[in-house]
């Protein structure tokens, strides 16, 4: 396959090139810049040097001109707009890492992303790329929404159990902690190394863009709060959701757990609660559940790496399986360690 990566100088976009030179069926032909057009690959990311030491970033022209089988779209949010219908029209399968075909209803981005949605049509045809959720309408898609990782945490942690109707719907309480290359490679203040070393800071309270995507993917109301702590790669949520009164416990937790994730080789799910470092390096979501029957609370944790897959191996792997491949090639099924 004749592949294209949109906005490849970024962290998503790079990491989408590493991936696709373990992939048997996906070969790049084109990386876009905007910011290092003309630049070798090679000298940009020194980690790809080997697998592309001749390819060199171009405008988004070439990808949109180009005789390309998918592209992957790993742009800032709002940018894909701007290509995805002309790559759509022009055949090509579509997989978007950013959030622009992720929310089903149009006005959300009004809302949330303070900006009108330029191909609303579009938003129709998408179909969210959470494998484990969402196999079966993955089945040939032509429009690929590649989830947040924030909201793939989420669901995979809270999913299950909202969908067996264990714990209310209304009242979910998520705190999740991400390291820094979930902001992108662009700069800013907080990203700073005398601020960000040793240091927490919640962001985005009350109003992160994430949370329309979490509450429609999960089905229910969410006061969602993430947090950047100084690390590089790694995402952590813990969650909180209000018992229904059914009589669970945490090893009834746990057993409903493996059960909805008895087919996904990508989710592990642990006896013990998963650290932020355990699945670093791999597509791997850990997941885990405690049953606080005192209080009447489900605690559901996850933990993932964000540029994995909360982004460029869900893209692949959401890739594989609409064009009836086995999902795992490609992508790591082990992370690094220590």
């Amino acid at each position: 396959m004749r592949v294209g990566v949109i906005g490849a100088s970024g962290y998503a976009g790079a990491e989408v090139l590493r991936l696709c030179a373990s992939h048997p069926d996906l070969d790049v032909v084109v990386a876009t810049g905007d910011t290092a057009v003309g630049q070798r690959v090679a000298t940009h990311t020194p980690a790809l040097a080997a697998a592309y030491p001749t390819l060199a970033f171009s405008g988004v022209d070439a990808a949109l001109q180009g005789d390309l089988d998918v592209v992957f779209c790993a742009l800032p949010h709002g940018q894909s707009q701007k290509v995805v219908p002309s790559l759509v029209e022009g055949g090509a399968t579509v997989v978007d890492l950013g959030a622009d075909y992720r929310l089903r209803d149009a006005t959300l981005y009004d809302t949330w992303y303070g900006a009108r949605h330029t191909s609303p049509d579009l938003l129709g045809t998408a179909v969210y790329g959470l494998v484990e959720r969402h196999r079966i309408e993955l089945a040939d898609a032509r429009l690929i929404a590649a989830p947040g990782c924030y909201p793939t945490a989420t669901a995979l942690a809270l999913g299950p159990f909202l969908d067996a109707g264990v714990v209310e719907p209304t009242g979910v309480v998520v705190n999740a902690l991400s390291g820094a290359s979930g902001a992108g490679r662009a700069t800013s203040d907080r990203l700073h190394f005398s601020r960000l070393a040793g240091n927490a800071e919640a962001y985005g309270l009350l109003s992160h863009r994430h949370t329309p995507e979490i509450e429609q993917e999960i089905g229910a109301q969410v006061l969602f709060t993430p947090h950047l702590v100084p690390t590089s790669r790694g995402m952590l949520v813990t969650a909180y959701a209000r018992l229904t009164g059914a009589e669970l416990e945490t090893d009834d937790a746990l057993s409903l757990l493996r059960a909805a994730y008895r087919h996904d080789p990508f989710v592990v799910v642990s006896d013990e609660p998963p650290t932020l470092k355990d699945p670093v390096g791999s597509n791997l979501c850990l997941v885990s559940a405690r049953v606080d029957r005192r209080t009447g609370w489900l605690v559901a944790m996850s933990s993932l790496d964000n540029l994995i897959k909360g982004a460029a191996g869900q893209a692949i792997q959401a890739w594989n399986v609409a064009t009836g491949r086995d999902e795992t090639i490609g992508l790591p099924l082990t992370g690094v360690t220590p």
